[in-house]
């Protein structure tokens, strides 16, 4: 039977003893309040410390944006622009300047920009979603959703190609005179391709926009309305459409040409896949997380981010993913520069493809650029660091001073 040392113990001795117990205790009482009192000081203080780097960051952000803005503004007379960053999962956004400079509205988070060719990832979108969906695969050819274009150089084109911009050459833009769906599939018909398929890159509306015309017609619907009423309202952007509707025309920004005039986009063949959608900074900001995977999305929607981001082929500077243009990280701004510039835009550059897509590339620094005759924007992200930048403004300025700007503001960013 175990003994109860207690009952064993009296007179003095016990006394003693009793009280060298409990004053033993009671130190050992007082040492854990104090350890208690001592964590929760470093707890708070660490908490503290956090909050004020956090500060730190946000106001150094904040400079080099303000720097980079008013370089931006004051050598193209630009009178409005807006950045949405993230850095490391963290979301900002900062407006200046003017969306309408007769009325003097200011450009702010609801400020509606045209985005161009940024549009093209949206269609992108539109296209691998209807890939996971069975309804088109990107090894069909043209001629199985467009029976008109049978025995056409074009028919025989695989979706991927027109995707892709390696389908043989079609041109930037669908000509002037085509005007309507009939003219649109007669002018497809009939073109001959310039060179091999795979065997250049060269730019092209026409060639992106009749990919995403096949994609909607594969979902049995019209492009505008899957995108307004489907991958729009999936993607949690409600500021972003195809068509402004009139009770957000006041948000709508208007652009400026050369001569300081203010516009909006014309309309044209294939305009909505091609260059046709508007947004906010902050709705892109939105978007760039959710191609990052920061953001809860269903699940096919999700997948058909990250499927845009596998790699079809190689130029000389980046991997050519589905409408994004991919550099591996850490990218040069010289190799950007060089990726982005007009001789690549407007020239057929030489490929190295692959008989089959690479995996998902998230160690990259994926951009794209756009514009109209009035607005001019870029995006760029790297998901493995979760971060980004999306610059849009109401004025078409070089491409280079657009890349200049976000990559300084993202090395200052991401290595402070």
């Amino acid at each position: 039977m175990p003994i109860n040392t207690t009952t064993i113990i009296d007179g003095g001795m016990g006394r003693e003893l009793a009280k060298r117990t409990n004053n033993h205790i009671m130190k050992k009482s007082v040492q854990n309040t104090l350890n208690r009192v001592g964590l929760t000081i470093l707890v708070a203080a660490s908490l503290m410390s956090g909050a004020a780097q956090a500060a730190s960051n946000n106001e150094t952000l904040k400079i080099e944006v303000d720097k980079q803005a008013k370089l931006l503004m004051e050598e193209y007379d630009i009178p409005g622009i807006s950045f949405g960053i993230i850095i490391d999962g963290e979301s900002y956004l900062y407006n200046y300047g003017l969306a309408d400079k007769q009325a003097r509205i200011p450009v702010s988070d609801n400020t509606i920009f045209e985005l161009g060719s940024i549009s093209k990832t949206f269609a992108i979108t539109l296209a691998s979603y209807s890939e996971l969906n069975g309804t088109l695969s990107l090894e069909d050819t043209a001629d199985k959703y467009i029976p008109y274009l049978k025995n056409s150089a074009i028919g025989d084109t695989k979706l991927v190609n027109l995707a892709t911009y390696s389908a043989g050459g079609l041109p930037l833009q669908v000509p002037d005179d085509v005007t309507d769906n009939q003219a649109l599939f007669r002018y497809y018909k009939s073109w001959q391709p310039v060179f091999p398929v795979n065997s250049k890159r060269l730019y092209s509306n026409a060639s992106i926009g009749l990919f995403g015309y096949i994609s909607a017609l594969s979902m049995g619907s019209d492009y505008t309305q899957l995108m307004e009423d489907e991958i729009l309202p999936a993607l949690n952007m409600p500021n972003t459409f195809v068509n402004v509707p009139s009770d957000r025309m006041d948000d709508y920004a208007f652009g400026y040409n050369a001569a300081g005039d203010a516009i909006r986009v014309n309309p044209g063949m294939l305009d909505a896949e091609a260059y046709g959608i508007k947004s906010t900074s902050a709705d892109m900001t939105r978007y760039m997380a959710a191609n990052m995977g920061l953001v809860s999305l269903d699940k096919d929607i999700q997948q058909s981010l990250e499927n845009n981001r596998k790699g079809y082929y190689q130029v000389s500077t980046f991997t050519q993913g589905l409408a994004w243009e991919m550099y591996p990280f850490p990218a040069s701004l010289d190799t950007l520069l060089e990726g982005n510039s007009m001789e690549v835009v407007l020239n057929a550059q030489t490929i190295t493809a692959d008989n089959r897509p690479t995996p998902v590339l998230n160690n990259v620094w994926a951009n794209k650029t756009g514009a109209t005759n009035g607005f001019g924007g870029y995006i760029a992200y790297i998901p493995s660091k979760k971060s980004g930048i999306v610059i849009l403004a109401n004025k078409n300025y070089p491409n280079a001073d657009r890349v200049k700007a976000a990559y300084t503001i993202l090395e200052s960013a991401m290595t402070h």
